[in-house]
């Protein structure tokens, strides 16, 4: 029997020098400074500096986004950043970091979104010089021409009395956060902070946060590229989808795919589609899917007050186990899930890929799940003004994270999640040494990432800085 080799015996004090932890969150905050995130976060909380004296409240915001995108969950873990001053220089206290937020009204709010989509676009564009493009969104094996918006509500839980927080539909209690983020990137364009009891399919909110989103993307590509606005059911309001198609009469070229309820006239029209006219479903990589066919029901179903051209399209499949089916599906013994669309028929349009383009919608379940750890999974204050500016400021942590993967990272890296990305590279260890008048970072020559880690900061050093 082969011995269990024992680790080394170590002996731990609390005195050490010349190491910092959390080393390769340095990289967030200098792409913050590379894109021009600070410096427009500085001009839009100007007016909450009118001494010139004190911390600059634009550094203050960055720091709470780098601190977010690097996993803190609290103001207090700012400490993390402020005690290692040689590496993230001079850091706010907690208490100035409260008093940020407690200034944040809504029109310093509207500010801070307006600098975040200007380092957007600053950083799309060294996307661009550096040989890069946005990435692209690819269903049934095809690449989808343009942007992806992809808009879903969450609901948020506390524990405690904090202003507008309510109970759920599901029974919980807090808030119930919409947000629609960039499918090409994971980057957030957008949130609205509401209460636990907001409703799911309230066209307003919809309506807001969709042109928040729009406002973000870049000039050029607002109005020089397609873009997709896709929702569950919840998004298919017709007041939201007329205002989605009256974006093109300011020249931005918008299309919808939103689900759809399973109604009565919906369950007749299934009824009645003959079944040489259900055609094999596919799956994201253009194969077939199996178990699983498509229909158009255009013309089947009433669609009054619907934007013309408006399409329906219904996917049927054997449920899987455990799956949730209505009194008709179990009837049917298939499950069924409508959507509707104004994509139109020339173009490539078959119901087939329609369904999958749609059924990618899911993936917004993955960087709301993200989101949480990056922010808005706990709100800090019983005030709502201060839970929505901590909200705007989670935002700009994703949009940290999403660039840094798109200008800094190659491979595997490249399309990592936020835990991965602390894991390996954001949480990493590091000796501080000087010479030659100039502060190194030493990441251990063991580290397994220290290639890559090395590699971006030398990526970052060389992107154009913006002008001013």
């Amino acid at each position: 029997m082969q011995a269990i080799g024992l680790r080394p015996k170590v002996h731990v004090s609390a005195d050490g020098s010349g190491v910092v932890g959390h080393a390769g969150a340095r990289l967030l905050a200098d792409l913050a400074d590379a894109t021009g995130l600070t410096a427009a976060y500085s001009a839009a909380l100007r007016p909450l500096r009118p001494r010139g004296t004190g911390h600059d409240p634009g550094r203050i915001a960055t720091d709470l986004a780098v601190m977010l995108a690097d996993g803190g969950e609290a103001i207090a873990d700012l400490a993390v950043l402020r005690d290692q001053g040689e590496v993230f220089g001079p850091v706010a206290s907690t208490p100035t970091a409260w008093r940020l937020l407690a200034d944040t009204d809504e029109r310093t709010l509207t500010a801070l979104r307006s600098a975040r989509a200007q380092a957007r676009e600053v950083a799309w564009l060294q996307a661009v010089e550096q040989g890069e493009d946005i990435p692209a969104v690819r269903a049934a094996g095809r690449v989808l021409p343009g942007l992806v918006l992809d808009l879903d509500a969450t609901l948020v839980a506390c524990h405690s009395e904090k202003d507008q927080a309510a109970p759920t539909y599901k029974g919980s209690f807090g808030f119930h956060p919409l947000l629609c983020f960039l499918a090409n990137t994971g980057e957030g364009l957008s949130g609205r902070l509401r209460p636990g009891n907001a409703g799911a399919n309230t066209a307003s909110d919809h309506i807001t946060v969709l042109d928040q989103a729009l406002a973000q993307i870049p000039d050029a590509h607002r109005h020089g590229t397609d873009i997709l606005v896709r929702t569950d059911s919840a998004g298919s309001a017709k007041a939201f989808l007329t205002h989605v198609r009256d974006a093109r009469k300011r020249g931005i070229r918008t299309f919808f795919s939103v689900g759809y309820a399973v109604t009565e006239p919906v369950r007749h029209a299934i009824r009645a589609m003959p079944d040489r006219l259900w055609h094999p479903a596919l799956d994201q990589d253009g194969s077939l899917r199996a178990g699983a066919e498509v229909a158009e029901l255009t013309g089947m179903v009433e669609l009054t007050g619907y934007p013309a051209s408006t399409r329906i399209i219904v996917r049927r499949e054997r449920p899987h186990p455990g799956a949730q089916l209505s009194l008709f599906d179990q009837d049917e013994g298939l499950r069924h899930q409508v959507f509707l669309t104004d994509t139109p028929y020339s173009g490539g349009g078959s119901a087939q890929f329609l369904e999958v383009r749609h059924r990618g919608h899911a993936t917004v379940e993955d960087h709301i799940r993200c989101g949480k750890t990056t922010g808005f999974g706990r709100f800090p204050s019983r005030h709502f003004a201060i839970n929505a500016a901590w909200l705007e400021l989670s935002l700009g942590a994703i949009d940290l994270l999403a660039w840094m993967r798109v200008l800094l990272l190659d491979g595997e890296l490249a399309a990592a999640e936020p835990k991965k990305l602390r894991y390996r590279l954001l949480h990493v260890a590091a000796r501080l040494t000087r010479g030659g008048r100039r502060l190194r970072l030493r990441i251990s020559q063991t580290w397994p990432w220290r290639h890559e880690l090395a590699a971006a900061f030398n990526r970052l050093a060389a992107l154009p800085r913006p002008a001013g």
